[in-house]
């Protein structure tokens, strides 16, 4: 038997609704366009208010505030900076052109496309940087409410050097502001022959943040001191929070030292003996001292102290000192300088006299031993 016809549906009704959706089957015009229409009306509820022309739309809603912070503020703390040579990712919300990474220049800027001049971006941190791009490209009537984020992918120069008289010298990594205590404190602290000054040395970083933030100018400069000292005793001693400076990523901390003073020959603790601090005046006494005394055998009469001196033959210098006579008190004790080798003389012969003498003793103690 035949089908019987299905009666063909009229003009007023939809043909998809006609008949329900069953299994396998697809959904009609009407739902696909409902869809569509969805679709659509999320598209444009997200990409909101940028509009690629000048004019911006009425009624459109501006992105979250990305740069509530001045891009000429100081930076706080541990925040990222950018620095020279730095790769930055940088992008702008439905602007696929702009949105790529950057490297940024020696000079420290990044180029955009269609931004007629470079953006200064060294010393910044990705929040200002953020701000900065964003309102470049308002001004340039590229993107009327611009949504920006950066980020720093790579970095060279997000270190802190320090050397000299600390525990730990080698290169931290420093991703932001920090403190010269905070630093020494990572380095492990002073070294036994730590002087009383700790150099620092600016780097790009530091020059272009502090300069921004108008801090102290070098007046044959005119610019921010690229080196400066800090008298590292007054600081422990009093925690004066000015002698306390900002560390930036690119700087480098030394911490003079007090200098060494050795004692050598005929003494009981050869070795060498560090200075306190810069200001420690150290003698021929103190250092025999240090070195627990002279040994039976020293000649104390030809000890000398052997000094550097580039003007000298050999580049250096032999200062008779009489030991005995400073001993004894009929002779000023002699000043040592950092550097200095004390040496004291060692008689042959005492030395064989004395080796007899404790063969004797040992013998005796024998002999009496095995009478017993």
């Amino acid at each position: 038997m035949s089908q019987p016809k299905k009666p063909e549906p009229s003009a007023n009704t939809p043909r998809d609704h006609a008949s329900p959706v069953g299994p396998g089957k697809t959904p009609g015009r009407a739902v696909r366009a409902l869809l569509a229409a969805i679709v659509v009306l999320g598209t444009e509820a997200l990409i909101g208010g940028q509009q690629s022309s000048s004019t911006p739309r009425e009624n459109s809603v501006s992105p979250p505030a990305v740069a509530a912070v001045s891009p000429g503020a100081q930076p706080r703390a541990q925040e990222m900076l950018v620095s020279p040579d730095d790769l930055v990712e940088v992008s702008v919300l439905d602007v696929p052109q702009m949105s790529r990474v950057y490297r940024v220049s020696p000079g420290g800027e990044i180029v955009l496309p269609l931004l007629a001049q470079p953006i200064a971006a060294v010393g910044l941190t990705p929040v200002q940087l953020s701000h900065v791009i964003a309102e470049k490209l308002r001004e340039a009537g590229l993107v009327s409410n611009p949504y920006v984020t950066v980020e720093v992918k790579e970095s060279r120069m997000h270190s802190v050097t320090v050397g000299g008289a600390v525990k730990k010298a080698q290169i931290y990594p420093l991703f932001g502001g920090t403190t010269l205590l905070d630093v020494l404190s990572q380095a492990g602290g002073l070294a036994d022959e730590a002087g009383n000054t700790a150099t620092i040395s600016r780097g790009a970083v530091a020059l272009r943040a502090l300069g921004s933030a108008g801090g102290p100018v070098d007046a044959a400069l005119g610019a921010p001191p690229r080196v400066i000292t800090v008298d590292l005793k007054r600081l422990l001693e009093t925690g004066d929070p000015a002698l306390n400076v900002d560390i930036y990523p690119g700087d480098r901390v030394m911490v003079q030292r007090a200098g060494i003073v050795y004692v050598v020959g005929a003494v009981n603790r050869v070795g060498g003996f560090p200075l306190k601090d810069d200001q420690e005046q150290m003698t021929v006494l103190k250092g025999i001292a240090l070195a627990q005394d002279l040994k039976a055998t020293a000649i104390r009469q030809k000890a000398v102290i052997i000094r550097s001196r580039p003007g000298a033959p050999g580049g250096r210098e032999e200062i008779p000192v009489d030991l005995k006579k400073i001993l004894a008190g009929r002779a000023p004790d002699a000043a040592m300088q950092p550097n200095d080798i004390l040496f004291v003389p060692d008689s042959t012969g005492k030395k064989a006299l004395r080796r007899a003498a404790e063969a004797a003793v040992q013998i005796s103690t024998g002999l009496i031993l095995w009478r017993r």
